[in-house]
């Protein structure tokens, strides 16, 4: 009932009575009116008095919508005659004589396209598209709604809809299209701590543990395997820590690595008897019987015995046997000077000569004279742990001017440790 005016570049009325041959027969004239036409009967009415019928206009620019106005009544000049009820296009007559809206949808006497829907309307019908299409040419297409960022972070279109979702670590929204972040922690992923982040999370592990390959699980960290040295004598691998032991004989330092000694001499943890003296040394200690002096040599003190020069017997023996003892580290660095030897009496005119008179065969130590009267025994060669060395370290002291010789000796026991601390 309408032609779309490219010029005017609105939709306009058709006049159907026209273009239309024989448009109405029979006894009827045609009466044209927006969007279509009326048949009307000859003769009913004088020329001068025939109606003309009123209908309101339809808007423009709807090329699909079919809207023929409602018919009014008019008022005659002269006496009505009860005739068959007339109505307009989009209406049917009905057995009361009144005029009834023509469902064209379900009749299926519309024109609407087979992509589209059809809308009933009063005296027509509208063909629309169903939502999530839109029409162009004619056609209902399908709206790529996730080409206009309708979803946030996930879009997956859908004919006439779309669906959104999120990337891992979010949650879609009630609004089923925002995201929001997932705070994982909450279901205690990791074996130790948690950290939520913004789209994921991280798992971080107590002193003592690495984060395994998972990345949710902890190991224990062996420090043991980091270096040797991270205890003196043995470390202990331990969950979460590690520790340090000794050896029989040491205990653990403050400082929780280092190995220091038990001086059972002192703790009294010996088996000495009063009878005996108690001598410490690293990592363990022994018990000194009393000094015995063989003959002819007397005990003069409780650590010397001396052979007097009135007797025979003693001609050709040192004068005096003075005896120490001393503990050493196994394995100490050399050189090292470990023990000093001097003349405690002068006499006018004699010099003295120092030397390892015996027990130096491995030839780890040798003397070497810091003064005319003095003396240092150095450690040459490093000597291993544990055991005992005896060495009768000798002074002579000579005097040509009385024609004199004679030597003292110090005996001196090295207790060498099992261990080098």
């Amino acid at each position: 009932g309408f032609v779309y005016d490219r010029r005017a570049r609105q939709c306009v009325d058709v006049d159907e009575c026209r273009i239309l041959p024989d448009a109405c027969q029979g006894h009827t004239f045609c009466v044209n009116q927006e969007g279509g036409y009326l048949c009307r009967p000859r003769g009913l009415l004088s020329p001068q008095y025939r109606p003309e019928a009123s209908y309101p206009e339809v808007p423009g620019g709807f090329s699909d919508t079919f809207l023929p106005a409602r018919p009014r009544s008019v008022e005659q000049s002269y006496p009505r005659v009860r005739t068959t009820a007339q109505c307009i296009l989009g209406y049917a007559p009905a057995e009361d004589g009144t005029c009834n809206d023509i469902d064209e949808c379900e009749t299926n006497s519309h024109h609407c396209n087979p992509t589209q829907i059809c809308i009933n309307t009063s005296g027509g019908y509208t063909c629309s598209c169903v939502e999530g299409y839109w029409l162009i040419g004619g056609q209902c297409q399908d709206i790529d709604e996730c080409r206009y960022g309708y979803c946030q972070q996930l879009c997956a279109n859908v004919p006439g809809s779309y669906s959104c979702s999120c990337n891992p670590g979010f949650i879609l929204n009630p609004d089923s299209r925002t995201c929001q972040d997932v705070n994982e922690c909450e279901e205690e992923p990791c074996t130790h701590g948690c950290f939520n982040t913004y789209g994921s999370f991280m798992c971080n592990c107590d002193e003592g543990f690495e984060l395994a390959a998972d990345g949710t699980s902890c190991i224990d960290l062996d420090e043991c395997s980091f270096s040797e040295f991270l205890c003196q004598h043995r470390c202990v691998n331990t969950a979460g820590s590690f520790s340090c032991i000794c050896p029989p004989g040491y205990y653990v330092y403050e400082d929780g690595r280092s190995c220091e000694d038990i001086n059972e001499c002192d703790t009294g943890n010996n088996t000495c008897t009063t009878a005996q003296v108690c001598f410490n040394f690293q990592g363990g200690h022994t018990c000194l019987d009393p000094l015995q002096c063989h003959s002819p040599y007397v005990e003069v003190s409780d650590n010397q015995c001396m052979c007097s020069a009135e007797n025979p017997a003693c001609r050709d023996k040192p004068f005096t046997i003075l005896y120490r003892h001393m503990d050493l580290s196994s394995g100490r660095t050399v050189p090292a000077d470990i023990f000093q030897m001097q003349a405690t009496t002068r006499y006018p005119g004699a010099f003295y000569i120092f030397q390892i008179k015996s027990g130096n065969d491995g030839r780890e130590f040798y003397m070497r004279q810091t003064s005319n009267v003095s003396a240092t025994l150095v450690l040459s060669r490093p000597i291993k742990g544990p055991q005992e060395v005896v060495l009768d370290l000798e002074m002579v002291t000579v005097n040509n001017v009385i024609n004199f010789r004679g030597s003292s000796i110090i005996r001196l026991t090295i207790f060498v440790s099992e261990h080098p601390f």
